[in-house]
């Protein structure tokens, strides 16, 4: 049963890519295709899995600085090859959606903020059947990448909410850093892109391992 005290959070913001979605290993993969395709060096894994949660063109570039600026147009293009042809391999990590439907009968803000297109969560969005858990979303094309603030200075100002009352769930530096700059709260979860040792000095207030460290911490802290 969850929680009826007062809300520590009115607005929970969550990162997409490796936080809710299970696509951190494909979309690596997706990114060391696209480069190999237009002639740049092969990314390392890791290398790879640290521009996830930036926008697509400034995460490419930062993964293949070696292909030059005119081949970028094309980088994209194969990127988004790839990606289309796994998009239905993609899925919700296990106890999101409970997770999901805990806060919402709390009468939390629910909101996305990713480094995905517009168009790409839309149609993510729709295949998960998602649409209507989210009062609201910012993509990187539409605003500005991670770590800038903008998604969640929008977010913030769409719902009229406080920075300290609004907090931001990620599984990246990017995303951490992004709510430093926004004067939000953090939490991070340590199961997707990046490695946790990273997230010490960007203060979030709890790192979680799992889906269900998660929800827990979020219906007795939130």
């Amino acid at each position: 049963m969850p929680s009826l005290r007062p809300h520590r959070f009115d607005l929970i913001a969550f990162d997409w890519d490796g936080t809710l979605f299970d696509s951190t290993q494909i979309i690596v993969r997706c990114i060391q295709r696209a480069v190999a395709d237009v002639g740049g060096t092969v990314p390392s894994d890791k290398a790879a899995a640290y521009v996830i949660g930036m926008g697509l063109m400034q995460a490419l570039a930062h993964a293949a600085p070696d292909v030059p600026q005119e081949k970028y147009p094309e980088l994209g293009s194969r990127y988004r090859h790839h990606y289309t042809s796994h998009k239905d391999d993609l899925a919700l990590f296990a106890g999101i959606l409970p997770l999901l439907a805990d806060l919402k009968s709390r009468q939390h803000v629910l909101a996305v903020a990713t480094g995905k297109s517009r168009r790409g969560l839309d149609e993510v969005l729709q295949t998960v059947e998602l649409r209507s858990v989210f009062d609201g979303s910012r993509t990187a094309d539409e605003t500005a990448g991670k770590p800038d603030p903008r998604m969640l200075h929008e977010l913030i100002r769409q719902f009229g909410v406080e920075p300290e009352r609004t907090l931001m769930v990620g599984d990246t530096t990017h995303d951490l850093q992004m709510a430093v700059n926004a004067g939000c709260p953090s939490v991070g979860v340590s199961y997707g892109a990046h490695e946790p040792a990273a997230f010490e000095s960007l203060n979030p207030l709890f790192v979680a391992h799992s889906v269900p460290q998660l929800h827990q911490w979020l219906l007795e802290n939130a």
